[in-house]
């Protein structure tokens, strides 16, 4: 049996974070339905096991169920999209200029930029959302996907240079 507050502390330390779960599943499996699907089994499972949960982010610790059960229905119904080819001008080094972030912000407009995001694959893009929609630390998003802040830091790199590259490419401008 729950504790008699154990409903009013999932709701006050979960329930907020909606909004969150619902852009992190939508970015993922770039679906709507699919997302909502995913949103609910992931609040049902965090639910379930929210006994287990021992304080601290509850916010990382939704999110990181969202993601799971994201992954699981990816492998599933899609196990393509969870390949990621390596390709070597992505991961070669350049210097200079101005930020990412910036250029995107100063060069593209809204639907542009979702379009680049769609393309990415899932692992680049699950990086960008995490960081750039939904405002995580490298160490949150490291704990959230369950990988080292040095995979994070080189997803994050490469996913905002494959943004630029398919900017480019929309705008009509040379890669």
């Amino acid at each position: 049996m729950r504790e008699p507050n154990q409903r009013a502390d999932f709701e006050a330390i979960v329930l907020p974070h909606l909004d969150a779960a619902y852009n992190l599943a939508r970015w993922l499996l770039r679906d709507d339905n699919d997302a909502k699907d995913a949103v609910q089994d992931a609040y049902l499972k965090a639910f379930r096991f929210f006994g287990g949960f021992r304080g601290g982010d509850g916010r990382g610790w939704l999110l990181t169920i969202v993601r799971n059960a994201c992954y699981t229905w990816l492998r599933r119904a899609r196990p393509d999209e969870l390949q990621v080819t390596f390709d070597e001008e992505s991961h070669g080094t350049e210097g200079g200029g101005s930020s990412p972030e910036v250029d995107l912000l100063r060069n593209a407009d809204a639907q542009s930029l979702k379009d680049a995001l769609e393309r990415l694959p899932v692992g680049l893009r699950e990086a960008i959302v995490l960081r750039e929609l939904e405002g995580l630390s490298y160490a949150e998003i490291a704990a959230v996907a369950d990988i080292p802040i040095g995979t994070v830091m080189s997803r994050l790199s490469r996913g905002r240079r494959r943004l630029q590259e398919c900017l480019r490419v929309s705008d009509g401008k040379e890669v």
